[in-house]
């Protein structure tokens, strides 16, 4: 693929929509961490299956455990069928992320795409957009810390002491500044949950009930059967992280394999996982899932699944952080050193992000309402709706100019609408359901696992 006519193409774009301030906009013709050559730090030193291991890590830690309640709400087949047709939806959506980022190297982030599109305006909107999706995700990983504590030690103390417990522990695995190294946190988190998973299936099954009753289709308020899609949804929502994994790939062009490896692994376990855990439990399955696993199984589960719940977070929590230090960092020589503004900087980066993660972590306490704010407000757009704009972006001019490009400018037309109903649902019945817990669960000691 040619780099040139692109790079002309981006800076065109930029400039049709910035003002004469130029130097404020990001570069529009080098990669974001520039020339690396005898620097003190490298960036983009990752294979293919070590960016597919990390995506993997991103994409399997919290939403399958939201996947068996799922089950329960909609019925086995609808929710098998919605599992499957998202994770092609978000195959594709992902391949469309990884062209753009071969169309424009220069795209680090969400904000950098936006940019591309809409100039300083599309920069600031995808970008605060893309933080607040990590800073969310983030969230909901010290908010499952706090969860399984509580498990574990019988709420020994105040739930909001586990969560500081764990936003400590994040910050401390957020300090490492390249995705190589975050690459070996994201191995021991997929071997956590896996196991995790695998022991809470084989604990459900040994205890199934004689007569387990199993809804093929269930009789549910629309409230609860959307809620139920979120949860879905957020299992395949981790597209706003994928330009900063590209980025750091020592060949960008190999991230089709990086994702046939993610969309392989994270559609197996979930479908395997879900159905098998629902027809072992039945309607009564808990969310979390490991909770169904019986009194003394699911703290062995909830043991295990400590790395994923701590180190998943991390991965998110430095994209997160990248994407800030890059901003402020893009084209200096502190990007590649070990200088005290350079750590300095990342370390106050982190510590700011999980600090607002843990209030947020606090102020919406319920599993399934911030699994589902998240999937309506951030995961739609990110992982299907700003996609489909890419492409259409990409191909402005030729929607119909074969039969192929014009089956694919209906399809992303389709995705885009798609994207904009979930929204706007789901943002209406999570908001109902957080209005509804949050009045007596918000900043308090109480055993959030009980």
């Amino acid at each position: 693929m040619e780099i040139k006519p692109a790079t002309m193409h981006a800076a065109n774009a930029y400039d049709s929509f910035a003002d004469d301030k130029k130097e404020e906009l990001p570069p529009v013709d080098i990669e974001p961490f520039g020339d690396e050559q005898g620097t003190e730090v490298k960036y983009r030193v990752m294979k293919w299956w070590q960016c597919g291991m990390l995506m993997i890590a991103d994409n399997i830690s919290l939403g399958i455990l939201s996947l068996p309640s799922a089950v329960a709400t909609l019925g086995v087949v609808p929710a098998v069928l919605i599992l499957l047709g998202f994770s092609v939806i978000s195959w594709y959506t992902g391949f469309i992320i990884g062209q753009f980022k071969l169309r424009y190297p220069q795209t680090h982030s969400m904000g950098d795409a936006g940019a591309i599109i809409m100039g300083r305006f599309g920069r600031e909107l995808l970008g605060l957009g893309q933080l607040l999706s990590c800073v969310f995700s983030m969230a909901s990983h010290l908010l499952t810390f706090s969860l399984l504590m509580n498990e574990l030690t019988d709420h020994a103390i105040c739930t909001i002491a586990f969560t500081v417990v764990g936003l400590v522990l994040s910050f401390l695995g957020a300090l490492p500044r390249t995705m190589d190294k975050v690459f070996w946190i994201s191995l021991t988190s997929f071997a956590s949950i896996f196991i995790a998973t695998l022991v809470t299936m084989i604990a459900t099954g040994v205890q199934r009930p004689a007569r387990a009753h199993i809804e093929i289709i269930t009789d549910t308020t629309f409230d609860k059967a959307f809620l139920a899609v979120t949860d879905i949804i957020i299992a395949y929502v981790a597209h706003a992280t994928f330009f900063g994994f590209i980025s750091e790939m020592e060949n960008p062009r190999d991230f089709p394999k990086s994702l046939v490896m993610l969309q392989v692994v994270d559609t197996s376990m979930y479908v395997v996982s879900a159905v098998v855990i629902y027809c072992s439990v039945g309607p009564g399955v808990s969310s979390p899932a490991l909770s169904s696993a019986g009194p003394v199984m699911k703290k062995v589960a909830y043991g295990l699944a400590i790395p994923t719940v701590v180190f998943a977070g991390v991965i998110v929590g430095h994209v997160a952080c990248k994407y800030i230090y890059v901003r402020l960092f893009r084209g200096s020589p502190h990007m590649h050193n070990n200088g005290l503004l350079s750590v300095g900087a990342w370390v106050g980066i982190a510590l700011g992000l999980w600090t607002i993660a843990w209030i947020i972590a606090e102020s919406i306490p319920v599993f399934n309402d911030i699994l589902g704010f998240m999937s309506a407000l951030f995961g739609s757009s990110f992982s299907y709706g700003f996609p489909a704009i890419f492409w259409l972006f990409m191909n402005k001019g030729n929607f119909f100019g074969s039969p192929r490009t014009a089956a694919l400018t209906i399809i992303n037309l389709a995705i885009l609408a798609m994207a904009c109903a979930i929204c706007g649902l789901g943002l209406y019945v999570s908001g109902k359901s957080i209005h509804k817990n949050s009045k007596t669960s918000s900043w308090t000691c109480a055993n959030n696992a009980a």
